[in-house]
């Protein structure tokens, strides 16, 4: 490449980083992602909670781990605890498809065929990314799986 072909290409380089800089620099302080907690009931407590069920933060929504602390196997609890995520995901306007990220804890690793049976269609065509891990410890309330997940609105 000649001096002059350099320059010519650098300088258009530099042209270009100083457009999307200004574009980028000039977004207005609305155009920022806000924090929004959704409400199981749809009302603040009265006092702060341990932590909140769902947070929307731009178009990402976060679902905190879903688990349940009733009676029957593996695919029972995993049955339920897909369909308490999809609820939350629908209320707040996202949806099974729109599943980005899954954390999935299993109070016994060996009950990872048996969520797999219930998992396999739940998140349509193209499911999320998803790491299982088997809870040291196990899971509160003495359920056999819990989950949690990052989705889009």
């Amino acid at each position: 490449m000649s001096q002059t072909n350099r320059r010519k290409f650098l300088s258009r380089g530099a042209a270009a980083t100083a457009a999307v800089t200004a574009a980028a620099s000039t977004g207005k302080a609305q155009d920022k992602p806000a924090k929004r907690v959704i409400y199981r009931n749809g009302k603040k407590p009265e006092k702060p909670p341990l932590f909140n069920g769902t947070v929307a933060y731009g178009n990402l929504l976060f679902i905190a781990g879903v688990g349940y602390h009733q009676e029957g196997d593996i695919e029972v609890h995993t049955e339920h605890v897909l369909e308490q995520i999809k609820q939350q995901l629908e209320a707040a306007g996202s949806s099974m498809s729109k599943v980005l990220k899954c954390n999935v804890y299993l109070a016994d690793l060996k009950d990872y065929a048996g969520t797999n049976k219930v998992f396999q269609g739940k998140f349509g065509d193209e499911p999320p990314v998803r790491t299982t891990i088997a809870a040291a410890g196990g899971i509160p309330g003495n359920s056999l799986v819990e989950i949690d997940v990052i989705a889009c609105i």
